[in-house]
């Protein structure tokens, strides 16, 4: 038995990228993809074919209904390889605006539907602004399952958990990247700070009964991947998952979630309301910081997408 296999026995594996052709073998359950991913993936000549059968099925629709027909494609060749569910990122740049995410997030389920996929395999992915969590909360009453990524914050995960979501996306990476930038520094990827959150977002959830799933994301070693070992799930690069397959499973793998369960007194669960969330949204330099560069280079490089099928 290697790593990855001594860590599937603890979490979901779910692999992080557009490149359907490197998913055989890694036993991953879901996918997950965004705008970025989808614009790297198109570099490798394999998947030139798909964008042109894109640009030619969909040449009288509008950039943005071609941009969707896009990226379900992906979606569809990723869960023609993965036995569970695909999640599937809405424009960015509605990241403000709830009913056009309503509506998007249902085109979405709606083109994966006339390609024969069940909605019950599909996550729609929502930037955690204030306007989609009120997005995702209606669409799960719609039926529609919601994956809120660029989780950096107790205030975004206390009202993901209010409003129902099916799951959350904290993002482990880019928080350790902003503290390493102003200087920080740890000993261990235990006491990495993006590990240290998940950890405890997993640890509040667990404890209070929140039915919504964690889902470590964006990492940068496979230390960081290890040490969140019994996260319900964690989506990860191809190229850390072959890391990981290729490490012995001597390497220590455990269960090791729980210990940073903030204290009670401390959990304010009054993030439905949105004056209060949007305040201490704010106080966090770090959270805001990152979710504005998030929603950002989503926004950019859908637009570049979308640039490709207009060429």
């Amino acid at each position: 038995m290697n790593a990855l296999e001594a860590l599937q026995q603890h979490t979901v594996i779910v692999a992080d990228t557009g490149r359907f052709e490197l998913l055989q073998g890694l036993a991953a359950r879901d996918a997950t993809t965004n705008p970025s991913l989808i614009l790297k993936a198109l570099d490798q000549s394999v998947h030139q074919d798909l964008l042109t059968q894109i640009k030619l099925r969909t040449g009288a629709d509008s950039e943005q209904d071609r941009l969707l027909a896009l990226v379900v494609a992906f979606g569809v060749r990723l869960l023609e390889i993965v036995p569970g569910r695909v999640s599937t990122e809405v424009d960015a740049r509605l990241s403000f605006d709830t009913q056009a995410t309503i509506s998007q997030a249902k085109t979405i389920i709606d083109h994966y539907a006339q390609q024969g996929v069940s909605s019950h395999r599909v996550l729609i992915k929502i930037a955690a602004t204030w306007e989609g969590i009120r997005a995702a909360e209606q669409l799960e009453r719609d039926g529609v399952r919601c994956n809120l990524t660029l989780l950096f914050s107790l205030p975004q995960a206390l009202a993901c958990a209010d409003a129902g979501v099916t799951l959350v996306s904290p993002f482990v990476g880019r928080i350790s990247d902003w503290f390493k930038a102003r200087g920080d520094s740890w000993d261990s990827a235990e006491n990495d700070p993006g590990v240290r959150f998940v950890r405890t977002v997993y640890a509040l959830y667990k404890h209070r009964g929140v039915q919504t799933e964690v889902m470590g994301a964006s990492f940068r070693n496979v230390e960081q991947v290890l040490a969140l070992s019994g996260c319900d799930l964690l989506t990860v690069s191809p190229d850390l998952l072959n890391q990981l397959a290729q490490m012995p499973s001597s390497q220590k793998i455990s269960v090791a979630l729980g210990p940073h369960l903030e204290p009670e007194s401390d959990i304010d669960w009054r993030a439905h309301d949105e004056a209060l969330f949007r305040f201490l949204l704010n106080e966090d330099a770090m959270a805001s910081e990152k979710l504005a560069e998030g929603i950002r280079i989503f926004a950019r490089d859908g637009a570049q997408l979308q640039a490709l099928l207009s060429a």
